[in-house]
């Protein structure tokens, strides 16, 4: 596929934003089930861009920095698995299984951003003392400026310059080897939500996600409820929550409503 000048800027401008986005803004535009479909549109093919998302989305659900630690990136990998998906034409789990190392790059970007702008903490605290509130935006919108340009020439030199080399690799890949990273890649999307799940899940928790898990298996087997069947889930699920917010509240008022507590009742 040929990309002209404006594809090409506009890929520079969604890596640049999402990567401020990621530590800053905050907004969750960084997102890969955002920025998938972001950049199908920008090369022409929204839905490989919203399924590669949303499968580099579920892969990515459970990783978090721990201190100085940092996973590898959702920006860079999430954006180079849409590029690949959209412009080489890969199956959406062989690009996330190949976007892999890009975003192990953006980890080391990361790295490399925090320790570019470790000399400038020292700039930080001398205008907080002097609460110079000019020159603390200053000092942010440079940094920013910083990161965002770190993460969007990495993506735009391999974009530009790795399309033409990723199309003779992709054609050399062996069938068995293409088969081997679809199933690598469509296996990363269910550890990742393990992961979220050892995090989050307690023991309460257990009897909502089975339940949750046997609706979904009948609601797939049946064809009329099969294609409406997320809408369906969350429906329930938020239906389910509703109800144990309310009960739980109401537990709790009846805990506290000010009454003789003596005789147990």
């Amino acid at each position: 596929m040929d990309v002209n000048f404006l594809q090409i800027a506009l890929v520079f401008l969604v890596t640049f934003v999402a990567a401020i986005d990621q530590f800053d803004f905050t907004e969750s535009l960084y997102q890969p089930i955002v920025t998938g479909p972001i950049i199908g549109a920008i090369l022409g093919d929204v839905q490989t861009g919203l399924v590669v998302g949303g499968t580099y989305q579920l892969m990515t659900i459970g990783n978090m920095p721990i201190g100085g630690a940092q996973p590898p990136n959702a920006v860079i990998g999430g954006i180079m698995a849409a590029v690949f998906a959209c412009t080489l034409e890969m199956d959406p789990n062989v690009a996330v299984a190949t976007a892999i190392p890009f975003a192990l790059l953006g980890q080391y970007g990361v790295t490399l951003f925090f320790t570019l702008r470790a000399p400038m903490m020292e700039s930080f605290r001398a205008a907080a003392v002097k609460a110079d509130t000019k020159a603390i935006t200053k000092l942010t919108v440079v940094s920013e400026i910083i990161l965002g340009l770190i993460f969007a020439a990495i993506v735009t030199l391999f974009f530009v310059g790795g399309l033409t080399a990723g199309q003779a690799v992709v054609s050399a890949i062996p069938a068995w080897l293409n088969a081997g990273l679809s199933a690598a890649g469509g296996m990363m999307k269910f550890v990742g939500f393990a992961i979220l799940l050892k995090i989050m899940m307690s023991r309460d928790m257990w009897a909502f996600f089975l339940l949750g898990f046997g609706l979904t298996t009948i609601v797939h087997g049946i064809p009329a409820l099969a294609k409406p069947e997320l809408l369906i889930m969350a429906i329930i699920g938020f239906g389910l929550a509703f109800w144990d917010f309310q009960q739980q509240t109401e537990l709790k008022g009846a805990s506290f409503d000010g009454g003789d507590m003596s005789d147990g009742i």
